[in-house]
This record gives C-alpha cells, structure tokens and sequence, in this order.
C-alpha cells in the first residue's frame, strides 16, 4: 500500500502490536519510536541506546540497563531500521514521522521527556567524571554529545518542573562540566576555542537556550551576578541576545543592575550580535534604552548598523537609522561604510535606505580606493549597480588605489 491512508492503517496496526508485546518491550518499542520522531537530528544506534536507559531522575547511570539495538528492533517491530552508511536510526517510512506526531495521545509531554532524560544523564556521576582535557574520551559516553547540545532546546519546547530542578542540579558547577565546551563547539559559536573556553555558567546557558523559567529562577537568586562574563567578555544578555530570545533579554533588562551596554572581549556590545543577526525584536527592546550605545563599533570598527547593513536586515537597519546618534556612513578599520557592505552583497532595499540619507557619500572609497560602485559591479549585483548609476554624485569611471 502506498497511499496515505493505507500506511497510516499499517502503521496503527503495527502500533497495535508493540503495545501488546510484554515483559517491558512494549514500553521499549513505544519509548525509541518517540526519541527517533522528536529527536532534533537523527540518533546513533549507540546514542538512543544509551538513551533509553536512563531512568529520569535517578543519580547513577545503570550500564546493565542499556539494550542491545536488535532488541530494540524486535521491539519496534519492522517501523525502525539502522542505516548502514551512517550508523543511525530512522523511522521505516518519512510518513510514518508526521503519523506519529499527530498522535500526541502516544507520547504525551515528548519534549519534556527527553530534556529530563538528557538532564539526568548529564547529572550522573559517570558523566561528571568526564574529564575537562583538550580531548576528552567520550566512547563510554556515547549518548553524551547529544544531551550536552539538545536538553536546553527540548527544554524550551516543552517545559517541566523536573526538568526545571534537574537543570538547577547541573547548574550547581556548571563552569567546570565537560558539556559546556561540548555545547560552545557544536553550535561553533564565533570562533571560540574550547581548550580555553571558561566562566560559562547556568545563566550563560539559560540565556543561551532562552529558557524563561530557569532564567526567572536564576536572576532571583541572591547570588546571582546578572553581568558576570565568560572567558570571551560575554554576558548573559549577550547570549539571549545573540540568538534572539525576547523575553529572556526583556528579563535581564529588568534587573536594575543590568549593564546593557557591556562590551565583550572584542568590545561587541549585547547590541552587536541582536543587528548582525536580524533580531529586529530585541534590537528594538535595546534601543529603548538610554544607556546603550547603538553606534559603538567594536575592535575592527564595525558599528551595529554597519553588521545590519552587510548581512540585509531591512529593519534593524531602518530602527538604528531613527536615531539621531548613529552615524551611517561610518566606515570601520578598512574604510568600508555600511554603504560599501550592503552594495558589495547585492542588498537593494538597504541600498536604497542608505541612500536616501543626505549624511551618506554614494562614492566613498575604502582604503583601497574601491568604491561601492565598484565593490556591487565586482560583484556582479546588477541591480544595486543601477541604483548607485542614477546617482549624479556617483563617478561611474572611479579608479581604485592600482587604478
């Protein structure tokens, strides 16, 4: 059968099936076909394996507990198969996914299980013993990346007053648990070395997920140091703002003792990484601000506008561009403009925005002596070309430095 409703019959048939199978495999078949449905990347057999032996909330991780993956097959009679080539998990069929997420009466909670499940991993001792060296041997860990990188995004999905206690654990010296540099390297966060990555706390890691109840749970503490940074300069609200979590950063921004304008280790302010990555939302929660520089460029020169405008977020560039205290044609170390960036990748609604302010030279060169009309023609973005081309201040035939 190959039509929908045929394969949804199968598969409820054989869900029937697996229900029916006794002595624990019934919960074993059902328990793996909810980790391969919501987990966030398809799973090694090893890793969900592992998975579904651990028992949520218990400190000690009982290695006799793990099953073999053919009786994990068995038990998910026919719907689950290995992939040979790349060693993981997959649901028979791609429909029978989409089958089983409109059944939320099989599952229940799925994401709040699997973060407390990911959780209580991360808090047993065997893990904790991992040791924090350059290269650290994960091969009788093997569940362990992918619970160090996902618990805070199942987390967020679908929250839980388990988790929300397992978290807090995990939270209690979080800065020296392997799964920080382990979290910062998956997600290749900015060029960060994690052999000397440090200072990553709870709050850090909250913020970074955008979890509000744990944030809320956090800053209430008396302890809590809401402007405490990590080996790299950032902040807490650097991380929420970074990835564009509105109500974490509208949180931290309540705190009286909140610097909002702290900058990093490169001197990018929380500002900094909410323009470079379009969170129009949080730009605007920031610029409601009086003690936030929306101009201050970090060590390469490179103002907030300036990133908005080389990456085309249209908006964020239009808010930074009502202030009166930003500069739009500052150009940074290399004397590119905003003007220069946004022309050189083809972004002709910024181009336009630009444009129509009379404090911004069309012609300005860089210190190369290339001009936007240069960079957008090098570049071939015919459009944008047009646009500087009707310009009358605009010398079409501009040479560079090497003529």
């Amino acid at each position: 059968m190959t039509n929908g409703l045929g394969l949804e019959a199968t598969d409820g048939a054989t869900l029937g099936r697996i229900k029916r199978l006794k002595g624990g495999k019934a919960r074993l078949g059902m328990a793996a076909l909810m980790w391969i449905s919501y987990a966030e990347r398809p799973l090694e057999a090893s890793e969900l394996c592992y998975a579904l032996a651990v028992e949520t909330g218990l400190p000690n991780l009982n290695i006799d507990n793990v099953p073999s993956i053919n009786t994990l097959l068995v038990c998910c009679q026919g719907l689950v198969v290995v992939d040979k080539e790349t060693s993981t998990v997959r649901l028979i069929h791609f429909t029978l996914q989409q089958y089983l997420r409109t059944r939320p009466d099989l599952f229940g909670t799925a994401h709040a299980t699997i973060a407390e499940t990911c959780l209580t991993y991360l808090n047993s001792p065997q893990v904790k013993a991992v040791s924090t060296r350059p290269s650290p041997n994960l091969q009788d860990t093997p569940f362990f990346q992918y619970s160090s990188v996902y618990w805070g995004v199942h987390a967020k999905r679908d929250f839980s007053d388990c988790a929300k206690q397992l978290a807090l654990k995990l939270f209690d010296d979080y800065n020296r648990h392997i799964s920080t540099k382990i979290l910062m390297k998956s997600w290749g966060m900015w060029r960060i070395d994690v052999n000397r990555f440090s200072g990553f706390s709870g709050l850090h890691c909250a913020s970074f997920f955008g979890i509000v109840e744990i944030v809320t749970a956090l800053v209430q503490r008396e302890c809590c140091d809401i402007n405490e940074t990590d080996s790299r300069g950032h902040t807490p609200l650097m991380w929420a703002t970074r990835n564009g979590h509105e109500r974490v950063v509208k949180i931290l921004l309540g705190r009286d003792d909140v610097n909002p304008n702290k900058p990093d280790n490169a001197r990018r302010t929380p500002l900094w990484p909410a323009a470079h990555d379009g969170h129009e939302g949080v730009v605007k929660m920031l610029l409601e601000r009086d003690d936030v520089n929306p101009d201050k460029p970090d060590n390469a020169g490179r103002t907030p506008l300036w990133w908005a405008a080389n990456n085309g977020h249209e908006g964020v560039v239009k808010r930074l561009l009502a202030r009166h205290d930003v500069n739009p044609d500052k150009p940074d170390n290399h004397g590119q403009t905003p003007l220069w960036r946004t022309a050189g990748n083809g972004h002709e609604a910024v181009v336009k925005i630009l444009l129509a302010r009379p404090d911004v030279n069309p012609d300005k060169p860089d210190n190369h002596g290339q001009t936007p009309l240069w960079r957008a023609a090098g570049n071939g973005h015919e459009g944008v070309v047009k646009i500087l081309l009707a310009r009358h201040d605009v010398n079409p035939d501009k040479p560079d430095n090497h003529g």
